[in-house]
């Protein structure tokens, strides 16, 4: 668990300031992704979510003066442009198999999505974003809790999973392999 001097404003601490940084990145380059190839935009993706993954799991705990101060700004207009813009660039290398280790139901392998998770991961750290720029402290205690806790219990088991079919995605070109995590269940 991360500790602070007391008296400091947690919500402004280095590691909250790199959060903000690679997330504003990563949903600016989202927001661009028609611009760019398929590789590029793989390529990309493989370096960010690492970096996200880690600044997510430094961010500090903090319990916010008002727990009401939240805000969620992007629509499902929005979520749906994104993860329609990736599922297109993708194409059949979007869906990939994982077993789910949580989910004890699940025996067989589980199909899941690199757009959806993109799309989910752009909505929860453009929310984080925008609601860290309000000026009210206490919106930004919020946005640092709430990016913590998505994290923890979300987009940190999407980023891995989608990591894994991105590196596949990625290698299977250059040595030609076909990696049965795509297309057919193991």
């Amino acid at each position: 668990m991360n500790t602070h001097p007391p008296g400091e404003q947690v919500w402004n601490s280095k590691q909250a300031l790199e959060m903000l940084v690679v997330a504003n990145d990563f949903c600016l380059f989202i927001e661009q992704s028609a611009d760019y190839s398929l590789d590029e935009i793989l390529g990309y993706l493989q370096k960010a979510l690492p970096a996200i993954y880690l600044k997510a799991s430094l961010l500090p705990y903090l319990q916010p003066e008002d727990e009401n101060a939240v805000e969620h700004y992007v629509t499902e207009e929005q979520w749906e442009a994104v993860y329609a813009g990736l599922r297109t660039c993708l194409g059949d290398g979007d869906t990939y198999y994982y077993n789910d280790l949580y989910e004890k139901s699940h025996q067989d392998p589980v199909m899941g999505s690199i757009s959806e998770n993109m799309a989910d991961l752009y909505q929860d750290l453009r929310d984080f974003v925008l609601l860290f720029q309000n000026p009210i402290h206490t919106f930004r205690e919020n946005a640092v809790l709430e990016c913590r806790t998505l994290f923890e219990h979300r987009f940190g088991y999407s980023i891995l999973n989608s990591l894994r079919a991105i590196h596949c995605l990625l290698h299977r070109k250059e040595t030609g392999e076909d990696f049965p995590e795509f297309g057919n269940p193991v």
